[in-house]
């Protein structure tokens, strides 16, 4: 089918625009944005910077995508922002530039779901079906895993990572790194556990649930150091890829350090 651009809308002939493309009511797309097919812009969504959409994504009114960042030492270098496929932005969603400090891109996969308001800075890597509630406040740098949730007016310093299949609970202010499966809610708090739904929406099994929750007594034994700790838990050789996961993130490199209980 072709595409579909609203009279209304403003639209650079330099777009490059794929066949069936819906551009809404009022709509401003800039010179240097890719749109792949079957995307669609509601109305007064607004496009630009080196911003490269994948197919299948869904933009509601007042998102505005690819702009420049916040950061007073961006100094107009030609930084990227790249979607991919299937996500679904809803009313009023920020999305920044890149930056030469970090990347030069700001970085979202597919399938993903991001609710009214939520704002999303430079260099943010975002990865597979991700959720982000209702202004949801991303700084810098930071990164998501696959299958994380972050729960409404929740805010993310910048720097922090958040493992995979981890559940942040609404109105939380997350400062340091939260484990894979990890389950986090409050404003400079702690580590509250395991996301025991996330484990059983994977298809993880009830008793493998019940290791991982033993190697996470373990792991956070404050009567010894997480590195000890993780020694130990390679010693009693758990077999599942859920653990050697969450050791694998812990032992990367990191500028905020990890949340403990």
């Amino acid at each position: 089918m072709p595409k579909f651009i609203h009279e209304s809308a403003l639209v650079s002939p330099k777009a490059k625009i794929a066949n069936n493309v819906h551009i809404g009511p009022y709509c401003v797309i800039g010179e240097n944005v890719k749109i792949a097919k079957n995307t669609r812009l509601i109305s007064h969504v607004c496009i630009s910077g080196n911003t490269v959409i994948g197919k299948g994504n869904i933009f509601y009114p007042f998102s505005s995508i690819g702009y420049v960042p916040q950061d007073l030492k961006y100094n107009g270098e030609a930084s990227k922002v790249v979607i991919g496929d299937n996500n679904v932005f809803r009313e009023h969603i920020t999305i920044h530039l890149g930056t030469k400090g970090g990347g030069m891109i700001t970085k979202i996969s597919n399938n993903c779901l991001f609710m009214v308001g939520v704002h999303i800075a430079h260099d943010c890597i975002i990865n597979n079906n991700v959720i982000l509630a209702n202004n949801v406040i991303l700084a810098g740098h930071v990164t998501i895993e696959n299958n994380a949730i972050i729960g409404g007016h929740s805010a993310v310093h910048q720097f922090v990572r958040i493992g995979c299949y981890a559940m942040i609970g609404g109105m939380s202010g997350v400062e340091n790194d939260i484990i894979p499966y990890g389950n986090y809610n409050g404003i400079r708090s702690n580590l509250r556990g395991l996301n025991n739904i996330g484990l059983k929406r994977k298809g993880v099994k009830t008793n493998n649930i019940k290791i991982i929750h033993q190697a996470y007594k373990i792991l956070f034994n404050k009567n010894y150091t997480i590195l000890k700790n993780i020694e130990k838990i390679k010693k009693l050789k758990f077999k599942l890829s859920e653990v050697n996961q969450i050791i694998k993130f812990i032992t990367e490199k990191s500028k905020r350090g990890i949340c403990t209980p």
